[in-house]
């Protein structure tokens, strides 16, 4: 038996269709209508056998998420204490809030599933289907989505959405956030205002994109920035930006856009500064390679930790081909990297700034030194005895690297005066 919402839905649905509207791209017309037409059922339902409609809001906001949004998932989206949604079948739903999963109550049917893919994909023009059985797409709302479909998986389509979750803008809202500590903040905005290369570590969910867009939005006013990234989900607020993103294949195979080339043509755009989203294959070559020629730079790695990720962008451009040996790129890493900020999980959920490790430009048989200049002891991140590398730089830029790294408050005010 139909209900009232199942009425409305199919009216508002035949008007949309009558009328042309696109209720994705115009949702005041699309409200209106929906509004219209639950004005319109309230007064048959006391003449005519319709069921009564018992939730006049919750009807029409049943009605438009399942109209204008994505349905039965279109709540998490909305709550903005939930950061990930994802589907391993139809009828297990979970969400990530505060950095731990949950099962939801929602049960959707397999063909819910490719619907609600459909529609997500449907802006981005990007397609999943047996040649191209993975996808990555950006979402109207900046969120990421991520698919893949049998018989990639065993049985049924797997989804993720990561939702683009403002939490910080600044190194200052991180400090707000305990993310940081103060001290450690002031060195990366000094760090950042010098022009040295920083690479942002950490697993998954960790933070690792929140914390280098925050390092993005440190850097001077002045500079031009060229972002490269698999699928948008950096946002520089700068006044200078040009972001790029991968392109997949065609359906004949052609047009591919890896990020390797978007590398490639960024030094071709006049950048100051170059960033790359995440680094996980050969494209590190390009970037070392740009790095190493004096641009200044910023990515994101993967790793457990700065050790790890030291370790990993001296394995992954031998990726890029037999001629490229370690004999090149261990040294080309100590040379180039000056800064890895370790970011991690804590067990409550929380984000936490790890350590954060300078590269002085040496290599003991065939491994690249470190030294930590900030590191966590009993639960709290604390200065250790490391220095950065090219201290020419902070004081070509009036920073006072000595005060900085004491955590002297005039330091503070050097390095925010360059912004």
């Amino acid at each position: 038996m139909l209900t009232a919402t199942d009425h409305i839905q199919d009216e508002v649905r035949e008007l949309i269709r009558r009328r042309g509207i696109d209720p994705v791209t115009d949702h005041r017309a699309t409200r209106l209508l929906i509004d219209e037409v639950v004005a319109h059922y309230e007064e048959r339902v006391p003449v005519s056998a319709l069921p009564p409609l018992l939730d006049r809001s919750g009807t029409m906001r049943h009605v438009f998420d399942a109209l204008a949004g994505l349905g039965p998932l279109q709540k998490f989206l909305d709550d903005p204490a939930i950061e990930e949604i994802w589907i391993n079948q139809p009828g297990r739903v979970f969400i990530a809030r505060h950095g731990r999963s949950e099962l939801t109550t929602v049960v959707l049917s397999a063909q819910d599933v490719r619907d609600l893919v459909e529609r997500m994909l449907k802006p981005s023009g990007r397609r999943l289907d047996l040649s191209s059985p993975f996808v990555d797409a950006l979402l109207p709302d900046g969120s990421r989505l991520h698919a893949v479909i049998p018989d990639i998986t065993r049985e049924h389509l797997s989804l993720n959405i990561r939702k683009f979750v403002v939490a910080a803008n600044g190194l200052e809202d991180l400090v707000a956030l305990g993310t940081i500590t103060p001290h450690a903040a002031r060195f990366l905005e000094g760090a950042v205002a010098a022009g040295l290369n920083i690479i942002v570590a950490g697993g998954t969910q960790a933070g690792k994109t929140t914390l280098l867009n925050t390092l993005i939005n440190s850097i001077p006013a002045r500079e031009r920035v060229i972002t490269c990234e698999e699928v948008f989900e950096l946002r520089p607020n700068l006044p200078d930006v040009v972001a790029m993103q991968t392109r997949q294949p065609n359906l004949e195979g052609h047009g591919e856009i890896r990020l390797r080339r978007l590398v490639k043509e960024a030094l071709r755009m006049r950048p100051s500064r170059l960033i790359v989203g995440e680094v996980r294959q050969e494209e590190s070559l390009d970037l070392l390679i740009a790095l190493n020629s004096g641009l200044p730079g910023m990515c994101s790695v993967h790793a457990n930790s700065a050790r790890e990720a030291v370790v990993k962008l001296c394995t992954l451009p031998l990726l890029a081909g037999e001629n490229v040996t370690d004999a090149f790129v261990v040294p080309t890493v100590a040379a180039c990297i000056d800064l890895v900020v370790q970011v991690g999980v804590e067990p409550d959920g929380s984000r936490r700034i790890r350590e954060i490790v300078a590269l002085p430009g040496r290599v003991e048989g065939g491994v690249v030194e470190t030294e930590d200049i900030f590191t966590t002891r009993a639960g709290a991140l604390v200065r250790a005895q490391g220095f950065p590398p090219h201290p020419d730089r902070f004081a070509r830029h009036d920073i006072d690297l000595v005060a900085l790294l004491a955590g002297d408050p005039p330091a503070r005010a050097a390095a925010r005066s360059v912004n």
